[in-house]
């Protein structure tokens, strides 16, 4: 080989290096340590400040979604290299009466306060929004004007979601989880779902759709149910959306239909007129929740993240049924979602929800739950990662 051809090669291969970095990955959230057995629910958004902000749930216990849960959070103030010490989010007065569905379903125990779902909202004031539910029946406001350091006493508004019972007679309600958006417009859209209870966990059949502000949090109101529970899109749950460069707004859906892919619908304005739900043929569903970002620009990019895999251990995969939770990815859409690129992976091994944020960089922040083998016993959702993901991961295939 000449010395000019190895030279080139060697350039070749340096720049393709220095295009696409490896992402740069934090553990922010360690289960069995601070006095929790587990922390699940990864949310993260970045502050008009660029402050970057984690949150989640901690359980005292690994039993499941019902206990003693407290919502933490952690703040960055040099754009994710460096956090602040785990922080309560604020708390709703009592006292606190259990869901009933959980007693019925024997689901926590007496004297436990289940806090869950928290999503946050990065208003471009330089405000940020706070919703959080209580025992999966209450819904809570609360508002951070100092770029997340304090934040102001909650106020109660689950009167924006006792107005789907008359079409929809819910017992159980749970707001994102991960993130909610502002639109061009100012309007704040938050993903949430809505169960009648009576199925497993009191979490099924449930139903998904979006509540709205239109007055900077100051009041909420409902929107139109934006996925059924139908033959065809089984326990509709666990949504996120995005607003896309003409304004409209993409809602994605989990869901345990048989297609085992990721169903999505479109909104004018996030609330109203959400198109017939439809499959997406590109974006396989494991039946664990995902995330998706819009990152502005020349050529606006739809980013969307979740367990990039199919596969059941055993081999045993029935249609409608979760599958493996591993091998969190992005994919990458220059189209508004009518194609996406190949799978780029983020963890390999083990891994489950996650959420993304625009970085200041140009890049994207993904918060995700992933495990940790301590000798011969693997913990699941051992870690809560943030991962750094430059601008040149997010290049469309």
């Amino acid at each position: 080989m000449s010395r000019a051809l190895l030279l080139a090669l060697l350039g070749t291969a340096a720049a393709a290096v220095a295009a696409d970095p490896p992402p740069a990955q934090l553990d922010l959230f360690e289960s069995r340590t601070g006095g929790y057995a587990l922390y699940r629910i990864p949310g993260v958004v970045v502050t008009a400040k660029g402050s970057v902000l984690v949150y989640c749930e901690a359980r005292k216990s690994e039993r499941g979604d019902w206990g003693h849960i407290d919502l933490l959070v952690r703040r960055s103030a040099d754009r994710g290299k460096t956090f602040d010490p785990p922080a309560p989010l604020p708390t709703a007065p009592g006292p606190h009466r259990r869901n009933p569905l959980a007693e019925k379903q024997k689901l926590g125990k007496e004297g436990e306060v289940t806090y869950n779902n928290p999503v946050m909202i990065a208003d471009r004031d330089g405000s940020v929004h706070l919703l959080f539910c209580v025992e999966y029946m209450r819904c809570f406001y609360s508002r951070s004007t100092d770029d997340g350091r304090t934040w102001a006493a909650p106020r109660e508004i689950t009167s924006a979601f006792d107005a789907f019972r008359p079409e929809y007679a819910w017992q159980v309600l749970a707001t994102g989880p991960g993130h909610g958006i502002q639109l061009k417009s100012g309007r704040l859209v938050v993903p949430v779902w809505l169960s009648l209870g009576t199925g497993g966990h009191a979490h099924r059949p449930s139903v998904t759709t979006t509540v709205v502000s239109d007055d900077g949090g100051a009041t909420w109101t409902r929107g139109d149910i934006a996925v059924p529970n139908t033959a065809e899109w089984v326990n509709p749950n666990e949504a996120t959306v995005a607003e896309m460069p003409d304004g409209r707004v993409m809602l994605n859906a989990r869901t345990e239909s048989k297609a085992n892919r990721r169903v999505v619908t479109v909104s004018p304005d996030g609330a109203t007129k959400w198109s017939p739900p439809a499959f997406d043929a590109a974006l396989p569903e494991p039946i664990c929740f995902g995330s998706l970002l819009s990152l502005p620009g020349p050529r606006p990019l739809l980013v969307f993240s979740n367990p990039d895999t199919l596969e059941k251990t055993g081999g045993k995969a029935v249609p409608g049924q979760g599958r493996d939770r591993k091998n969190v990815s992005l994919r990458v859409s220059a189209d508004a979602g009518k194609t996406w690129g190949k799978a780029k992976v983020v963890e390999p091994g083990w891994s489950a929800y996650s959420d993304l944020a625009p970085a200041p960089d140009g890049g994207a922040y993904l918060f995700y739950e992933r495990a940790r083998t301590e000798g011969a016993t693997e913990l699941r959702y051992g870690r809560l990662t943030l991962a750094h993901l430059p601008a040149a991961w997010l290049r469309p295939d």
